[in-house]
């Protein structure tokens, strides 16, 4: 184990190891070479290369982790004794794993999208797919004393259970119609507890008559999310989101309830909770920070910052000792000597691969992709993939000068990663409930960086931010489009056009219909106008700016609209691709793409064709990006998860 001093140089390596095995990245095509044909492509390896955890397990002195993003995703068996990762299990379907539980020596392991339950009999070696679910995500599961296993999902927010000695499974329903997750679940043996959001409840359902009981004391009935949870025989535990509270009442009387607030600055989430020996341990986010509270004296201990800002998904406990589950490591406590330290778990052996990548941008002599926990870094000269750390999601990256942006999820913050440093630098995170930063335009006219973000599942009206470099100012406008969110933007003498999307939070049934085309002053902070420029759209994903005051649009229909400022009107709609993907606009061409293929719009006579066919990017979330390099001679996607190259023209 790695003791706490040690802590920064573990990361580093776990993002060292993660590089070491991408394929190294051709080096792209540059100035001297001929130029290639349109729409030929070049492969540059995979795009972005992680090992992120999702859950975890023990079965005597095995730790099983699970992984999420990769293809397939894994189950990795960390034996203690041997400091080793030794056999890897594969899970084939679903896109990720974020519920683990066992019965007995099997550990049971629940996937989403697709929702599929498996079972790794562990004395065996062997996996085996025992029931599929209609749900979107598999969220949480626990099992009973008597071996049942119960599941969370979403969408709708329902329980299951299911029996292994039958392999049967029942649908308990919703514990709170209406709700759409179920995001932490526990089981003793008479009741199954469900914690519930994006309107926070915590339901206790009679696992033989299947009555629902609401837990949730009324003084906190207005909280978000009962997001994760721990049980002991007397009492239950559940953190509370959005202001970083820690619930803590009696099974048998739930009237004797404490609320425990996080103290780390800025604390929000409590992302995991164990109840062992008479401690309450739970990890916040973003700090990342671990606390302990004492049932019996109330008392409330920081133990230790594992890893700053990182997500803790599981707290075990095994042989005296607590083991934090966080991306590609864990953490272990030792209540008998206080000690933290931290395993890295590529070092040992667990895979590393390629995940769904989120985003991708080119400052034109590099290519970052974006993923969990940072973002890999293609040199386009050299073909080598560095990894820039970041505790978060990359989700969108603009260049500006000799500085990349990055917006990043959670906390819908904005970094800065300065050409030539190996880290980046967080400039701000945007409050005012918000969480996925969506796009990032810059104003020359005004020297303003202008970030949109979603708020978080369960609020309404997403936001409009705005960072001056020169002053350093941060400023933030919610709600900008009322009871929507601002997806896309671009920005012009001192305007930012303004993409929406009709999901507020999520979690929230949308309350419009249609995406709206709008147009924010920034000089004077006001929004100018607003329209529906293509009817039935969920989203506007991309805008992009053309020559005499037109604008461009790719809807979520596939649809390409031109749209004239001065006269607010669409002027010309084209069905380009079977969705809607990122939009440039290169002189009398525009290129764009539905995550399948890439099309070439000609702009005077609004006709288009596919240059590229056949990508099939599997994009996080299914949400099809592009980059454009600034040479505006190629193209950047992803086909499968691969990072490639595509020429164009740029005419």
């Amino acid at each position: 184990m790695i003791p706490r001093r040690r802590f920064l140089q573990a990361a580093a390596a776990t993002t060292a190891a993660a590089t070491f095995t991408a394929t190294p990245a051709r080096a792209a095509t540059l100035g001297t070479a001929p130029p290639q044909p349109e729409g030929t492509l070049t492969d540059l390896g995979p795009a972005s290369v992680a090992s992120p955890l999702g859950n975890g397990e023990f079965v005597g002195g095995v730790l099983y982790a699970g992984s999420r993003g990769l293809s397939p995703n894994v189950v990795g068996a960390f034996d203690l004794a041997q400091d080793s990762v030794t056999t890897h299990f594969d899970i084939p379907t679903g896109v990720g794993i974020w519920a683990m539980c066992k019965v007995g020596t099997d550990v049971y392991v629940g996937t989403h999208a697709r929702s599929d339950l498996y079972k790794i009999d562990t004395i065996a070696g062997q996996v085996t797919k025992v029931a599929e679910y209609p749900d979107h995500y598999i969220w949480t599961m626990a099992s009973s004393p008597d071996g049942k296993v119960y599941l969370g999902t979403s969408e709708p927010g329902r329980v299951w259970e299911y029996d292994p000695a039958t392999g049967t499974s029942r649908d308990l329903g919703q514990p709170a119609p209406g709700e759409a997750y179920v995001r932490s679940i526990q089981a003793d043996d008479t009741y199954v507890y469900a914690g519930i959001g994006a309107n926070a409840h915590l339901i206790a359902i009679d696992r033989r008559t299947g009555e629902k009981r609401e837990l949730l004391p009324s003084a906190v009935a207005d909280r978000d999310w009962v997001s994760s949870m721990g049980m002991s025989e007397t009492h239950l535990a559940g953190g509370m989101n959005s202001l970083g509270e820690l619930l803590v009442l009696e099974k048998a009387a739930p009237q004797n309830y404490r609320v425990v607030k996080a103290t780390a600055a800025g604390e929000k989430y409590i992302v995991a909770v164990l109840i062992h020996d008479g401690y309450v341990y739970f990890a916040g986010r973003p700090s990342g920070t671990f606390y302990r509270y004492h049932l019996a004296t109330e008392k409330l201990e920081v133990l230790g910052v594992p890893y700053f800002e990182a997500a803790t998904h599981r707290l075990l406990a095994h042989e005296g000792r607590i083991y934090g589950i966080q991306d590609s490591a864990v953490f272990v406590y030792d209540p008998a000597t206080g000690s933290l330290d931290y395993v890295n778990l590529v070092q040992r052996g667990f895979k590393a691969a390629p995940e769904e990548p989120m985003s991708v941008h080119s400052d034109g002599r590099r290519v970052y992709v974006g993923g969990k926990g940072g973002a890999d870094v293609h040199d386009l000269a050299t073909g080598k993939v560095t990894r820039l750390g970041i505790s978060g999601e990359p989700k969108t990256l603009l260049t500006v000068g000799d500085t990349t942006y990055l917006g990043v999820y959670t906390q819908a913050a904005l970094y800065a990663h300065h050409r030539g440093k190996t880290g980046a630098e967080l400039i701000a995170r945007t409050g005012n409930q918000q969480d996925r930063p969506r796009d990032l335009a810059y104003d020359a006219t005004t020297g303003l960086i202008v970030m949109p973000t979603q708020p978080e599942p369960g609020h309404m009206n997403g936001a409009l931010s705005l960072y001056s470099p020169r002053t350093g100012t941060y400023e933030t406008y919610r709600p900008v489009v009322e009871r929507q969110t601002v997806y896309s933007v671009v920005a012009r003498h001192g305007v930012a056009y303004l993409g929406t999307l009709i999901q507020e939070g999520l979690g929230l049934p949308p309350v419009t219909t249609t995406a709206r085309l709008a147009a924010f002053d920034l000089r004077t902070r006001k929004l100018l106008w607003q329209l529906e420029p293509v009817p039935g759209a969920r989203m506007i994903s991309s805008l992009a700016l053309g020559r005499n005051g037109a604008l461009y649009g790719m809807a979520s229909t596939g649809e390409v609209f031109e749209f004239d400022v001065r006269s607010r009107k669409v002027t010309r709609t084209i069905k380009v691709g079977t969705k809607g993907g990122e939009l440039f606009v290169t002189g009398r061409v525009a290129y764009c793409t539905d995550g399948g293929s890439i099309y070439k719009i000609d702009l005077v006579a609004f006709t288009s064709k596919a240059i590229v066919e056949g990508l099939a990017g599997q994009w996080f979330g299914g949400e099809p990006k592009l980059a454009l390099d600034p040479s505006r001679r190629a193209l950047y996607a992803v086909r499968a998860r691969n990072l490639v190259r595509v020429a164009i023209t740029g005419r």
